[in-house]
């Protein structure tokens, strides 16, 4: 058995049942969510266990209190196959009125709740779960904590990653299973992960029948637009392209919501500080796989077409690293946003945190002149931002693919390698 490698929301789970009766762990499939509840969990049951599947759902139908019997926490896997089990664990979170009592894990959003369903507000707290981040993949250091960042203390660190390791990682991804494997399994667990989706789960998710090619198609052209604020229209349109037959904006939109609710796609929303002029900010969301490598598996590209073609490798490493942002933020009880104006000034991340501090991110793969440009951009919006009604940055940072170390320039803007980095 593979030793378990600790992710940054073990202790978000922790924290959760410490507050609440129940946590349903959300997010893609493969990502982690049964192995690390297992960590937790004083017992279990699998509801897509084959051989005993209907019986649960029997048995969930007919007493569901039944299947929520054992030493808690107690973790029910995969409880979506039988939605009477969500009514039960709210009715027994406020009968046994104890924190700590659930951890429900699912692959899918669910959203359809009927009259029947109590939403669990107040009971059951919601957590998402990505796929591993470089430092819990063990690829990042850690020696630079985004923590301290937001504290400006002083940082420094090595970094010896090549652009070749980068192209790797972005294809990988930050799947479990494909952590510690030769390079050609490696990268496999990505295309796996494409197939089932297009074959099977994005129909799955709703019980509507989906066309795999269209499918195949749509995450293809999803994937060219990787970290732009492309229309939908614009998408549907490429999609399109030297192609026969029809696709409508009513079935475009029923797709990206089925790969919404897989957590396949994970769009980055508008941020909108207090600026000294009135500017219009661009308000559409900038496009994001949850992991790159879901891109590369759509555009069927690997490490080596990337580094033949360094502007698709920048695009696809600014979704792995928001991707990291994302879980890193989490652990700071933050969200990730993305600002442009109507004069195409852009940001490539903004993290907010809950109490209000904030720090700006430049996106690029390295090289002095590329570093030099992101500086640049983020003094301009720095320089926007209405002091007088928000705080100042709490720091700005360039964050690379490769650089050969850490540091802070004169201008104040940190220089810093995405394999150096943690929460």
């Amino acid at each position: 058995m593979k030793k378990y490698l600790h992710r940054v929301v073990d202790k978000l789970l922790e924290e959760r049942l410490d507050a609440k009766g129940a946590v349903l762990i959300e997010g893609p499939k493969w990502c982690g969510k049964t192995t690390t509840a297992k960590q937790k969990a004083k017992s279990f049951i699998s509801m897509d266990r084959p051989d005993m599947t209907r019986q649960y759902q029997q048995m969930a139908e007919l007493s569901p209190s039944t299947l929520l019997e054992g030493e808690i926490p107690r973790l029910i896997d995969e409880w979506q196959i039988a939605p009477n089990l969500w009514n039960a664990v709210r009715y027994e979170v406020d009968n046994r009125d104890e924190f700590g009592q659930f951890i429900l894990t699912g692959s899918v959003v669910f959203n359809e709740f009927d009259d029947s369903m109590h939403t669990g507000t107040g009971r059951i707290s919601r957590l998402l779960m990505r796929p591993m981040s470089l430092y819990e993949s063990k690829d990042s250091s850690g020696e630079i904590s985004l923590r301290d960042l937001f504290k400006g203390e002083n940082i420094s660190a090595m970094d010896e990653t090549s652009l070749e390791e980068i192209a790797f990682f972005i294809c990988r991804g930050g799947w479990p299973k494909s952590i510690g494997l030769d390079e050609k399994p490696a990268l496999f667990q990505a295309i796996d992960y494409f197939d089932a989706v297009v074959s099977t789960d994005i129909s799955r998710v709703d019980s509507v029948k989906r066309d795999k090619e269209k499918a195949k198609r749509l995450l293809k052209s999803y994937a060219r637009h990787v970290g732009t604020q492309s229309s939908l229209e614009t998408i549907r349109q490429d999609m399109l392209a030297n192609q026969s037959d029809t696709f409508d904006q009513g079935t475009l939109y029923s797709y990206l919501d089925a790969l919404r609710k897989i957590f396949v796609i994970e769009d980055s929303p508008a941020w909108s500080p207090n600026l000294r002029s009135k500017t219009s900010i661009r308000t559409t969301d900038t496009r994001y796989f949850s992991d790159p490598s879901i891109a590369t598996a759509s555009l069927g590209i690997g490490p080596k077409d990337l580094l033949d073609d360094l502007n698709t490798m920048g695009f696809l490493f600014e979704n792995l690293c928001v991707r990291d942002l994302r879980i890193y933020t989490d652990f700071l009880d933050g969200t990730v946003y993305h600002y442009r104006d109507k004069h195409g000034l852009e940001c490539d991340a903004v993290i907010h945190l809950r109490n209000g501090a904030y720090g700006l991110v430049e996106i690029k793969l390295g090289g002095d002149k590329l570093i030099e440009e992101g500086a640049e951009t983020l003094k301009a919006l720095a320089s926007k931002i209405d002091t007088n009604n928000m705080s100042n940055p709490s720091f700005m940072m360039v964050l690379c693919a490769k650089a050969p170390f850490a540091y802070k320039r004169e201008d104040g803007v940190y220089v810093i390698p995405i394999t150096a980095l943690r929460p």
